[in-house]
């Protein structure tokens, strides 16, 4: 059963190929978080 979901997953990863405005939109999303430890808790802000 394990070599059924390998070979699966194996297919699927080479089709996988993001457009480089979705790659831009994602690393610019990730440079705009700030998350900030507090007594309280965690608080994410987005910085735009």
């Amino acid at each position: 059963m394990e070599n059924i979901y390998s070979k699966k997953a194996n297919t699927l990863d080479n089709d996988l190929k993001p457009s480089k405005e979705t790659v831009d939109r994602i690393l610019n999303y990730s440079k705009a978080l700030s998350v900030m430890n507090t007594k309280s808790g965690k608080f994410d802000n987005i910085l735009n």
